[in-house]
């Protein structure tokens, strides 16, 4: 969302939000030759008394259907069917989200620069939720190593050895895509292997990618559950310390791991980064409440040791400079005074921030 490109005209996003996303792929599937059964799965919804669901939601409703009817048929929705729309979903997908990056210069550019400036005691370790290929192509592009998980060439495939033995050089970075990727992909025999984000994949085989939270279902997978251990693991590092950009804490699974690591380890922090006012996010607020370790950094106040605070208010304008960090806005009573805004919630500026610590 931070990356914007021109398309007929208009400035949008590299790669859309949940909400663009589901719209494209909900369009799609109604033209398809899917149609009718498409419509029958989200008229579920609605017999439930749910709001229309997004595509993450939708999915999961695909998956919970698919394993209470086995090889029959569940709410006028057939096996077969269930399975060709959460085929076809997946492939919807990953067409959108397959986009390269425009250039250099980008946010993921300015981040891959800061991961490989410094030779490190201790590798980089970067987790996300996204299944594009973004961060590999930028960390690629800037020549930084790093270990995703898999090895080989030919026929690649997940080495949990070496993701848990943790032996592996320190200038090779971690990447660890908890919800898939659009490269992997499942073959026939259960094995996961990584290819390339084109591959038009055979009969048998379907893409890893989970954008479900089917918390105990989906996570007992692999390599989702090795993806998550390693999550936990992070936290019994000395002193550890988690960044997040661009995650609204509405992924329950994660939280709990979040939470548990802080608990475990008095040493580890957690800095949230939030894009929007702290009202927007009423889920972080509960968990920061209670946990002394987790810093909230929203755009007009924060949280940290528990409490909420707003970002410095009525301040001279005379003495007030913006920065990457910080933007200082016209205080709505009085002219003379400006108030800060938190600015690092937004990827771009944060990516920008840790390539200025490069000097």
């Amino acid at each position: 969302m931070a990356i914007r490109v021109n398309r007929a005209g208009s400035d949008q996003p590299l790669i859309p939000d949940i909400a663009g996303v589901t719209s494209i792929v909900f369009s799609e599937l109604s033209k398809s030759s899917l149609k009718s059964p498409f419509e029958v799965a989200v008229s579920h919804f609605a017999t439930d008394g749910l709001p229309r669901p997004n595509i993450e939601e939708f999915l999961s409703h695909l998956r919970s259907l698919g394993k209470v009817a086995g090889k029959d048929s569940v709410r006028g929705l057939s096996a077969k069917e269930l399975i060709d729309i959460d085929t076809e979903v997946c492939e919807i997908l990953s067409r959108i989200v397959g986009q390269d990056l425009p250039g250099t210069g980008t946010p993921y550019h300015n981040l891959a620069a800061w991961i490989g400036a410094v030779e490190r005691a201790a590798p980089v370790e970067v987790f996300t939720t996204n299944y594009d290929l973004l961060m590999e192509e930028a960390l690629e592009s800037n020549r930084v190593p790093y270990f995703d998980g898999f090895v080989g060439s030919r026929s690649t495939f997940l080495d949990l050895q070496s993701m848990e033995d943790g032996r592996l050089p320190s200038r090779w970075n971690r990447v660890w895509k908890i919800h898939g990727s659009l490269n992997w992909y499942e073959d026939a025999g259960g094995n996961i292997h990584r290819g390339q984000s084109s591959d038009t994949l055979s009969a048998g085989k379907r893409r890893v990618i989970y954008p479900s939270h089917l918390k105990y279902d989906e996570s007992r997978r692999m390599p989702y559950l090795c993806m998550i251990d390693r999550l936990r693991y992070f936290f019994k590092n000395i002193a550890p310390v988690i960044i997040t950009c661009g995650f609204s804490f509405g992924d329950q699974h994660l939280n709990e791991i979040l939470v548990q690591g802080l608990q475990g380890n008095p040493s580890a922090a957690v800095f949230a980064l939030l894009h929007g006012d702290l009202s927007r996010y009423p889920q972080i607020v509960t968990l920061a409440e209670n946990r002394i370790n987790l810093n909230v950094l929203a755009k007009d106040q924060g949280m940290i040791g528990s409490r909420a605070a707003a970002w410095t208010q009525g301040k001279d304008s005379r003495s007030c400079t913006d920065t990457t960090a910080i933007r200082w806005v016209t205080d709505p009573v009085n002219a003379t005074l400006k108030n800060a805004q938190f600015l690092l919630g937004d990827f771009g500026n944060f990516a920008l921030f840790a390539k200025e610590l490069i000097g």
